[in-house]
């Protein structure tokens, strides 16, 4: 086909759309089964309507093939384990029973069995349900959820494309069941994994799928000639199936790189790329790989992560450079769009003319729609939409927002700061001042955001409260926290954050440069739903932010409360960043507004201070090469934030729900006199890690996983910490829960925190007197 030809074939499709609804009915119908007011008949019905309304919304809009599959109650990974019988053994009888109860059983967990491990998509703030393989796994295709969805889209009259997570992926993002061999690796199952994924793609076809999209993200990071190789194999053996829908295989959040070739050469029809994260990379390596004749290319020009407007003029540049090295070439977004919010004109507090900056799923559909359009018509066809769009990045680029000179000129003048104090001057000087016990016992940070504070809070904002109601219900909730953890035997307190709604937009609100939405709401997990602020512009500090309610916990204690704030990098990472200045730069302004908090809080008494990184592994480049520029501005904008305080003054830091192992060494440098962990649902296995690279600080791997509603025995937490302390002596082993507490409920907290303490009580008895 001539480029000509190519241009005019172009469509618009998207890999996936937001889930839960424009009010978060998804959320609503979910948590309302789990609590029994919701039948399982009205779930899949409420289910069922949000999936034709975003599809209808999507083909209005000029979506020419909607995707189908990508629509999940709690998980696409934890579905993919369902779609091909992946099913741990201690959760078979729960599903055999009833599967949507044992579909949650594996989500969540129940009383008595443990739920599947969690961590983040890639380099997301998504977590994903971590298959569970072993030598003895069985693979059986179950494609009813596939077929089901599928076949609800046809019968709207649309083209529709099932959506699956790739083989190789399913394989790579899996770790060992409990019981493997030592050594295992799920990649080798793939042999007996590719048959399943046959059967199904036999099944779509037969359902009326004329293509299938298989996600292969995993490829994008570094792989070894062995896994490339297993690539290469999966689609050489899928792509020579002869009942099989067309394959189009999909890769997103970076480079394709080493297996572009692999993928390119493999008889599959499609391949999908990411033209935003890394447009230069990909396109000379498909030019060097000759590009894809015969086949068809979706080029994803527009950010499916972020939250600006597209430049349509350069994406429409890109797409032309692209016309020539495929058969057919269609526009898409860089990845599937779960991971902004659903419309930005739902907005009404945001300033209409920066409201003009933003693009969320609707709004980079109808972005997805121009530029297919463009492409198969011509520039003229968009003129319109082009001169709107020029107008509207001039207005961003020249607002005062984006540019205040002094925040920018204090910013250039940092250098890295660092404790003048070594850890272990740092430590006699802490254990002096708190004299806490062997084993302290504390949390994260958030106890149950309880309905009481929900309805004050919403109270507050329609007027049927005064603030000065609100406050006086934030006083007793402190109140009632700081009491609690008193009676517990809690070591080290927290004020619980009652006045906290989210751990980053809480500081975003009082921060300048920073935008707050009202209905931005994204999926972190399940039914948690997050709306990440939008960092607009350069940021500073007008006034202290959490010294009051500190203090004011401090005042009704003789034990530390900790002083609670949210870290430089996690502050961008569950953002949605500015994209017009280095990642660096920002996390630098941010880094000096929060320092001045820290010393704030130290001023006003405040001895163990924390400040939460959980997203430094999250957003961790994912090329090995790319990643020590990254941990450079990383490391040094948390010991800005962090390096002025006095030696006595402990610094906590806290990451949950990542891979640990691959940035020991940045924690080692952040140079934090404690660190908290995520460790239950992993058998502590971040312990071993540090261990393993010689950490010499104080750390808490967690003992109590609080995103189960099962509540741990204290013989289960004794048996947490007990092989805690094989790989960190009893003098540097904190005993904490993994992370916050804020969406757990006062009943399962209570006895989970008492079990605890009590745990720790244990075991520091068995420690030998010294």
């Amino acid at each position: 086909m001539t480029s000509k030809s190519a241009a005019a074939a172009a469509r618009a499709t998207v890999y996936g759309y937001p889930r839960q609804g424009h009010n978060r009915e998804l959320k609503k119908a979910i948590e309302g089964y789990w609590k029994g007011r919701v039948t399982a008949d009205a779930l899949r019905t409420t289910a069922a309507e949000l999936r034709r309304n975003t599809w209808r919304q999507l083909a209005d809009a000029g979506v020419h093939e909607v995707p189908t599959g990508d629509f999940s109650y709690y998980d696409h990974v934890l579905d993919t384990t369902v779609m091909v019988g992946a099913i741990p053994e201690r959760h078979r009888d729960a599903v055999d029973a009833d599967a949507l109860d044992g579909y949650f059983a594996m989500a969540r967990g129940t009383q008595d069995v443990a739920p599947l491990e969690m961590t983040k998509w890639f380099d997301t703030n998504y977590h994903y349900l971590v298959p569970e393989l072993g030598p003895d796994t069985v693979f059986t295709a179950n494609t009813v959820k596939q077929v089901a969805e599928l076949t609800e889209a046809l019968a709207l009259g649309l083209t529709a494309r099932p959506v699956l997570v790739g083989p190789v992926t399913y394989l790579l993002l899996a770790k060992p069941a409990p019981g493997a061999p030592a050594g295992f690796e799920p990649l080798t199952l793939l042999d007996r994994l590719l048959p399943v994924y046959a059967e199904v793609l036999a099944d779509l076809r037969a359902a009326g799928a004329e293509w299938a999209q298989l996600d292969e993200p995993a490829l994008v990071q570094d792989r070894t000639p062995a896994e490339l190789n297993a690539a290469e194999r999966a689609y050489r053996d899928l792509g020579a199936l002869t009942d099989r829908p067309k394959l189009l295989v999909a890769s997103y959040f970076d480079r394709l790189g080493d297996a572009l070739p692999v993928l390119a050469k493999a008889p599959v029809e499609g391949l999908a790329l990411d033209f935003t994260e890394a447009a230069a990379a990909n396109l000379e390596a498909l030019a060097a790989a000759g590009g894809l004749p015969g086949k068809r290319l979706v080029a994803g020009v527009v950010n499916g992560r972020n939250i600006w407007i597209n430049d349509l003029q350069k994406s429409l540049s890109t797409l032309g450079t692209l016309l020539g090295l495929a058969d057919r070439v269609d526009v898409a977004a860089s990845c599937s769009l779960l991971h902004v919010p659903l419309d930005a004109a739902a907005e009404r507090d945001v300033d209409p003319q920066i409201l003009r900056w933003l693009a969320f799923a609707k709004q980079k559909t109808a972005e997805i729609v121009t530029l297919a359009k463009g492409l198969a018509q011509g520039t003229d066809a968009v003129t319109g939409e082009l001169s709107a769009n020029r107008a509207d990045l001039a207005s961003r680029a020249g607002s005062p927002i984006t540019n205040d000179p002094a925040v920018r000129a204090r910013a250039a003048a940092v250098t890295d700061a660092r404790r003048s104090q070594p850890y272990a001057e740092r430590a006699a000087a802490q254990r002096a001042g708190l004299g806490l016990p062997l084993l302290p016992t504390t949390t994260i940070g958030s106890f149950p955001q309880t309905a009481e504070l929900r309805v004050a809070r919403a109270d507050l904002r329609t007027g049927r409260i005064d603030t000065a109601g609100y406050e006086e219900r934030i006083r007793t909730e402190i109140q009632e926290v700081v009491s609690f953890q008193e009676k517990t035997g809690i070591d080290v307190l927290v004020h619980g954050e009652p006045e906290r709604n989210d751990m980053v937009q809480y500081f975003a609100e009082q921060l300048t440069g920073y935008l707050a939405t009202q209905h931005g709401w994204v999926q972190s997990y399940g039914t948690r739903y997050v709306r990440p602020p939008v960092l607009a512009g350069d940021i500073s500090r007008p006034e202290p932010m959490t010294v009051r309610w500190t203090t004011y916990a401090q005042s009704l204690t003789d034990r530390p409360v900790k002083g609670m704030l949210t870290g430089p990098v996690t502050m961008l990472a569950w953002s949605f960043v500015r994209d017009d200045q280095p990642l660096g730069d920002t996390a630098r302004q941010v880094a000096l507004a929060l320092r001045d908090e820290v010393n704030d809080l130290e001023t006003a008494g405040t001895s163990v201070i924390q400040v939460d990184e959980p997203a430094l592994r999250e957003t961790l480049p994912l090329r090995a090469a790319d990643r020590p520029a990254y941990l450079a501005w990383a490391t040094e904008a948390f010991r800005l934030t962090t390096s002025g305080v006095r030696p006595d003054t402990q610094i906590h830091t806290h990451m949950c729900y990542a891979e640990f192992g691959d940035i020991v060494q940045a924690i080692d440098d952040l140079d934090a006199d404690v660190i908290s962990l995520e460790a239950a649902r992993s058998h502590m296995q971040v312990a071993r890690e540090l261990a393993s690279h010689g950490y010499p600080r104080e750390a808490g791997p967690g003992v109590y996983d609080i995103h189960s509603p099962r509540v741990p025995s204290a013989e289960e937490a004794a048996g947490l910490l007990r092989t805690g302390l094989k790989a960190i002596p009893a003098e540097r082993l904190w005993v904490n829960p993994d992370c916050g507490l804020k969406t757990r409920g006062w009943p399962e907290t209570r006895a989970s925190l008492e079990n605890l303490v009590a745990a720790a009580r244990t075991v520091r008895g068995e420690l030998p007197a010294t």
